[in-house]
């Protein structure tokens, strides 16, 4: 069963404006990545140059934070839900 990535509204426009992408992964490192394979232009916005989740980007297996879990190494199991959340900064002052 694949794993669903759930795609914010800022993000949806390098989606092709899909709210969600199903991609077969074992972990949440591939499952970005598949993600990312098939839409090119969405990696400059998750991934730095080097290849590392940008520090903005959060993302969640079901609703955990995988940075308290095991990073990008996180192992998904069917029925997962991958959720990507962008932080926002600004305000008003």
């Amino acid at each position: 069963m694949p794993t669903q990535i759930l795609i914010p509204a800022a993000l949806r426009r390098f989606t092709q404006d899909q709210p969600a992408v199903e991609v077969e992964a074992a972990t949440a490192d591939e499952a970005l990545k598949a993600l990312t394979g098939r839409f090119p232009t969405l990696q400059q916005h998750l991934f730095q140059p080097d290849g590392k989740l940008r520090s903005f980007v959060n993302v969640f297996v079901n609703d955990e934070d995988i940075r308290h879990l095991q990073k990008g190494a996180t192992t998904l199991k069917a029925g997962d839900t991958l959720s990507i959340v962008p932080s926002i900064a600004g305000g008003a002052r």
